[in-house]
């Protein structure tokens, strides 16, 4: 099955997915990396001039770098998979990105896959690793 666990854990891990699209979508560098565990570790292989950057301020420093080419972007991101297994859930999503780059409206979707980890109640992404799958 795709979806697995306690129900509560399944529904705040969604929440997790759905703050980070919200924080995207509103540039907010600070909720943004709340949706981070401190130790973190965010791979980009598509991306071999990034690679992985690891720690929470290490990536927020770097998306806050990156977002500044991404003007009035719409991110959303829908669960393929949420497996939780105690404090620990592998989970899939697939995301869509709008924006606009010199003039011209961009199209990006791409799948993350990711390692949630629960921390004082609340879950976080211990890991997650992105692939293109569609740029237009």
């Amino acid at each position: 099955m795709a979806f697995e666990g306690p129900i509560e854990d399944r529904l705040a891990i969604r929440e997790l997915l759905d703050a980070y699209a919200d924080a995207v979508c509103r540039n907010d560098p600070d909720d943004w990396g709340a949706t981070w565990a401190d130790d973190a570790v965010w791979s980009l292989p598509d991306y071999p001039e990034i690679g992985e950057v690891h720690g929470r301020a290490a990536i927020v420093e770097m998306w806050n770098g990156a977002m500044a080419h991404y003007p009035g972007i719409i991110f959303t991101t829908t669960p393929g998979a949420i497996l939780v297994d105690g404090d620990r859930a592998i989970v899939r999503s697939w995301t869509s990105e709008v924006y606009d780059r010199d003039g011209i409206t961009k199209r990006d979707r791409g799948r993350y896959d990711d390692v949630c980890v629960k921390q004082n109640d609340r879950w976080a992404f211990a890991s997650r690793t992105f692939t293109n799958i569609h740029r237009a």
